[in-house]
C-alpha cells in the first residue's frame, strides 16, 4: 500500500494531538464505568505516550469500546492515540481506524468528545473542508474550547486560506494559551519570514508541553530543531534531534532531522547509513528520494533510479494526491514532467497554501511555461517566507523569465 498517504510531518502533526488531549467529559455520571475508563494517554496517571504506552493505551480502548460501544469518550481516547501511533510509526491506516471509531459513538448519540476529535482526524487525512467542518460543528457545541479553532486554522492554513488561518490562531490564544497554540503561532511567524519569532514561540510551546508524554516531547524538540537547522544553526539543531531520540527512541521525525543535518554539514555517507536505517521502519516519498539524490551524487545511477522508482512507487498514483510533494519531487529529477504538471495543477486547484504554489511553479518552469511558473512562484513568496528551498527555486525561474524577455 502507498505509505505517502501519511501525516505531513509539519502543521498537520500540530492538530494530531501535540499534546495531551483534554477530553470533556460533559453531563457524564461518575459511573463505575467510567470510573475505570484508561486515561488519556499522556496524561498524569494515564499510560505514557512511548511506543509500548501507546500500544498499551490503544488496546485499552478497543477492548473498552467492544465493551460499550458508543462510548464517545473512550472513542476520542483511541482517536488521540491512534494519531499519535500513525505519527511515530508513518501507518497512516491509523487515522482511517480513528475515523471509523469517531463516526461510530458520533452515530450512537451526540458526544463532543467525539466530534471535537473527528475535524482532526479528517484534517489528518488532507480532508480539510471536511475538517473545518467538523470543528466548526463542535465549535457550536462549546464555543470555549479553543482546540476547535486550533483544528479550523490549520485546516485554512493548509487550504493557503492564510488570515481565516491566523485569525483561528488568534481565538486559540485568546481562549487558551497553551503548548498547541504557542506552535501554531511558531509556524505563523515562520511562513511569515520571522524565523527569531519562530523559534521563541516553539521554545514556549516545548516549555508548556505534558511532562508525561514522550512523544510530545519528542515532537517539540523537532520541531525546534527544524527550526535550528533552517538557521544554520548546526550544533543546537543536533542538540534538539538527539533529545527527541532521548525520550522517544528512534522518533521518524528526529531521525530525518538528524540527516538532513549531516548533508547540512557534508557528512554524507553518515546521512545515507540514517536514511536507509530509517526506510527500513517508516518508508516514504521523502526518503527514498533523499537516498535517491546521494547515491546521484556518489555516480551511482542504478541505485540512484532504484530509489527514485520507490519513491514514485511509495506516493502512488498521481490521481491520489492531496499534495504537490510528488509533482515537486518529479519536477526536480526531470521526471514525467507532464504528469507533474498535471498533479501540481489538480491540487493547486483546491490547494493555495504556499508549497503548493511552490511545487506548481517548478513544474510549470521544468516544462517550460515559464510566464505561468513566474506567475505561481509569486504566489508561492506572498507571506515572506525564508524556506531556502523555495527561495532558490523563486530566483531560478525569475531569471529564467528574465531571459526570456519577461519581468
Amino acid at each position: 500500500m502507498a505509505t505517502l498517504k501519511k501525516l505531513r510531518l509539519w502543521i498537520p502533526v500540530i492538530l494530531c494531538a501535540v499534546a495531551a488531549v483534554v477530553i470533556h467529559v460533559r453531563g457524564a455520571r461518575p459511573t463505575r464505568a467510567h470510573a475505570a475508563m484508561p486515561l488519556a494517554a499522556g496524561t498524569p496517571g494515564g499510560a505514557p505516550t512511548s511506543r509500548d504506552g501507546l500500544a498499551t493505551t490503544i488496546a485499552a480502548l478497543e477492548r473498552r469500546i467492544a465493551e460499550e460501544p458508543g462510548n464517545g469518550v473512550a472513542a476520542a481516547r483511541l482517536a488521540d492515540a491512534l494519531l499519535r501511533q500513525a505519527r511515530a510509526t508513518g501507518n497512516a491506516g491509523l487515522a482511517i481506524q480513528a475515523e471509523g471509531a469517531l463516526r461510530a459513538a458520533i452515530a450512537a448519540g451526540p458526544s463532543y468528545e467525539a466530534q471535537r476529535m473527528l475535524g482532526a482526524v479528517l484534517a489528518s487525512q488532507h480532508r480539510f473542508r471536511d475538517a473545518i467542518a467538523a470543528a466548526e460543528r463542535a465549535r457550536a457545541m462549546d464555543p470555549a474550547d479553543a482546540w476547535n479553532d486550533g483544528v479550523i486554522g490549520d485546516a485554512h492554513l493548509e487550504l493557503g486560506e492564510y488570515e481565516a488561518a491566523f485569525a483561528a490562531f488568534d481565538r486559540m490564544m485568546a481562549l487558551r494559551p497553551s503548548a498547541a497554540s504557542y506552535a501554531r503561532v511558531a509556524y505563523a511567524r515562520e511562513l511569515r519570514g520571522d524565523m527569531t519569532g519562530a523559534l521563541a514561540a516553539m521554545q514556549m510551546a516545548a516549555s508548556a508541553r505534558a511532562p508525561n508524554d514522550p512523544e510530545a516531547q519528542a515532537w517539540y524538540a523537532v520541531q525546534t530543531g527544524e527550526l535550528y537547522l533552517k538557521m544554520h544553526r548546526w550544533d543546537d539543531a543536533d542538540r534538539e534531534y538527539r533529545r527527541a531520540i532521548f525520550v522517544f527512541p528512534d522518533y521518524p521525525l528526529a531521525v530525518v532531522g538528524q540527516g538532513k543535518l549531516q548533508v547540512a554539514r557534508g557528512d554524507r555517507d553518515r546521512a545515507l547509513a540514517l536514511y536507509l536505517e530509517q526506510l527500513k521502519r517508516t518508508p516514504t516519498l521523502d526518503l527514498a528520494a533523499r537516498i535517491g539524490d546521494l547515491y546521484a551524487e556518489r555516480g551511482d545511477a542504478v541505485q540512484s533510479e532504484h530509489y527514485y522508482q520507490l519513491a514514485e512507487d511509495l506516493a502512488g498514483p498521481g490521481v491520489a494526491q492531496t499534495e504537490a510533494n510528488l509533482a515537486l519531487f518529479l519536477a526536480d529529477h526531470d521526471r514525467k514532467l507532464p504528469a507533474a504538471v498535471e498533479i501540481a495543477e489538480t491540487v493547486a486547484a483546491a490547494r493555495h497554501d504556499i508549497f503548493t504554489e511552490d511545487a506548481l511553479a517548478w513544474a510549470y518552469y521544468k516544462a517550460g511555461r515559464f510566464d505561468e511558473a513566474y506567475a505561481a512562484s509569486q504566489r508561492a513568496l506572498r507571506t515572506g517566507t525564508r524556506d531556502d528551498a523555495l527561495l532558490s527555486r523563486a530566483a531560478r525561474i525569475r531569471t529564467a523569465v528574465q531571459r526570456h524577455g519577461g519581468v
